[in-house]
C-alpha cells in the first residue's frame, strides 16, 4: 500500500523552502507575488490531483501530472529562479508514477526544458546569462535526476527479480516437500506389503498345510470323536484359507503400483496381478490423457480399492476397470459380474469404500456403487476433467 504521508510533507516542505527563499530577500515586488501565487496553486493542485495518483502509473494521467508540474516550474522560475528548488519534489514524483522507464526519461526532459525556458525569461533582461543558467541547472538537474532515476529503477528491478526467484524457490520446495511426502506413502505401503506377505500370509499359508495334513492324517480314523476332529480341522482350514485371501488382498491394495510411465500401463499391470492371483478375468482400458499425478494416484488407488472389494465380497469370474472422458470429467468404472453390492455403503463397513470417497472428495469428484444393470456391481469415481487435455489414447490389457 501506497503511503503518501511522507509525499504531503516533502511537498508542503519543498513549497516552504521555495517561499522562504523568496520572503527573505525584501523589499517584495511583483515577481515576489507572482511566485508565492505559484507556490500556492502548486499545493493546491497536488493536494487536489497529484496526491492521488501516487501509485497509479496511468499513462494518462501521467502525462497530465507531468505537464501541469512543467508549466508550474517554468512560470515559477519564471517569476523567481529560486523556484527552481521545486525540481528536488518533480523530478522523484515523475519516476514513482511514471508507467514506463522510457516514459520517465522523456518527461524528465521536458521537466528540464520547462526550468531552462523560465530562466530565460527571468533573465529576459540579460539573455545570455539567462540562457547560459538555464541550460546549466536544466542540464545539471536531468543528469541527476537520470542518473539517480535510472540507478534506483535498476535496484528496483533487481529487488522484483529477486522476489520472484524467492516465490519460485519456495514454490518449488513446496513441490518438493509433497514428493518426498509422497515417496513416504509409497515406501510406506510397499514395507506394509512385504511385511504382510513375510509374516501373516506366510504363517497362514502354513496353517492350512498343517490343516490338510491333519485332515489327511484324520481321514482312516473312526469313531465319533474322529469325525469331531475332522470337522474342526476343516473349520481351521477354512478360516485360514479365508484369512489368507484376506491378506494377500492388503498385499495387493498396499502393493506400489506407480503411475510413473501412465495410468493405463499401471492399470493394465494391477489388472494382471489380479487376474493371476484370484484367477478372475479382468481387462482395463484407458481413454483419457493429460491427467495430473495427483488425479492419476486417485484414480489408480479407487481402482485397488475396487478391486479389493471385487476379491472380498463379489464371489465374481469377470471384472473390468474403464477410465474414460465424459461430460466434463474423468470417469473410472469397476464392474464385476458377481453377487451384487447389496446395502454397502461407504463407512459402514471398513474403509475401502470410505477411502474411495474421500480420496475423490479431495480433487472435488464423486462417488458412487450400485447394482450393475444385468448384475453384479458397479462402482464410479469422477474427478474433473483436465483444462487442457491432449488427445486421448486407448490402451487396453485383456
Amino acid at each position: 500500500m501506497v503511503n503518501r504521508r511522507w509525499w504531503d510533507v516533502a511537498a508542503v516542505a519543498v513549497t516552504a523552502v521555495t517561499v522562504i527563499l523568496t520572503v527573505i530577500e525584501p523589499p517584495y515586488g511583483p515577481n515576489d507575488w507572482g511566485a508565492w501565487a505559484t507556490a500556492t496553486a502548486f499545493l493546491a493542485v497536488y493536494f487536489g490531483y497529484l496526491r492521488g495518483r501516487i501509485g497509479s502509473e496511468d499513462a494518462g494521467h501521467h502525462l497530465v501530472g507531468a505537464a501541469v508540474l512543467a508549466v508550474l516550474l517554468g512560470v515559477g522560475t519564471a517569476f523567481d529562479a529560486s523556484f527552481a528548488t521545486m525540481q528536488t519534489f518533480a523530478y522523484p514524483y515523475i519516476w514513482v508514477t511514471a508507467p514506463s522507464t522510457k516514459r520517465a526519461i522523456v518527461v524528465n526532459v521536458g521537466m528540464a526544458l520547462a526550468v531552462s525556458v523560465g530562466y530565460a525569461m527571468h533573465f529576459a533582461d540579460d539573455p545570455g546569462t539567462g540562457i547560459v543558467a538555464g541550460i546549466s541547472v536544466g542540464t545539471l538537474s536531468l543528469a541527476f535526476s537520470l542518473a539517480l532515476g535510472l540507478w534506483i529503477t535498476h535496484i528496483a528491478g533487481i529487488g522484483e527479480e529477486r522476489a520472484r526467484l524467492f516465490d519460485e524457490l519456495q514454490a518449488a520446495q513446496g513441490q518438493l516437500a509433497a514428493m518426498h511426502r509422497d515417496a513416504g506413502v509409497v515406501d510406506e505401503r510397499a514395507r506394509l506389503a512385504r511385511e504382510i506377505h513375510d509374516t501373516i500370509a506366510q504363517s497362514l499359508t502354513g496353517l492350512v498345510m498343517v490343516a490338510q495334513r491333519t485332515g489327511t492324517r484324520l481321514a482312516p480314523v473312526d469313531g465319533e470323536a474322529a469325525a469331531s476332529a475332522r470337522a474342526d480341522v476343516e473349520l481351521i482350514e477354512q478360516m485360514a484359507r479365508e484369512a489368507l485371501t484376506e491378506a494377500r488382498g492388503l498385499v495387493a491394495s498396499l502393493a506400489p503400483v506407480e503411475p510413473g510411465a501412465g495410468l493405463g500401463d499401471a492399470l493394465g499391470r494391477l489388472a494382471a496381478n489380479f487376474e493371476r492371483e484370484t484367477g478372475v478375468v479382468v481387462t482395463a482400458t484407458t481413454d483419457a490423457a493429460g491427467l495430473s499425478r495427483e488425479h492419476e494416484v486417485v484414480l489408480l488407488r479407487s481402482a485397488q480399492e475396487g478391486l479389493a472389494n471385487v476379491r472380498k465380497h463379489a464371489r465374481a469370474a469377470h471384472a473390468s476397470v474403464t477410465v474414460e472422458a465424459r461430460d466434463g470429467e474423468i470417469v473410472l468404472t469397476v464392474a464385476d459380474d458377481g453377487v451384487g453390492p447389496g446395502t454397502a455403503a461407504p463407512g459402514e463397513s471398513g474403509f475401502g469404500l470410505a477411502g474411495i470417497r474421500d480420496r475423490a472428495a479431495l480433487v472435488g469428484g464423486t462417488f458412487s456403487i450400485e447394482p450393475g444393470p444385468t448384475g453384479g456391481t458397479v462402482l464410479r469415481v469422477g474427478i474433473p476433467r483436465p483444462a487442457s487435455e491432449s488427445s486421448p489414447t486407448i490402451e487396453e490389457t485383456p
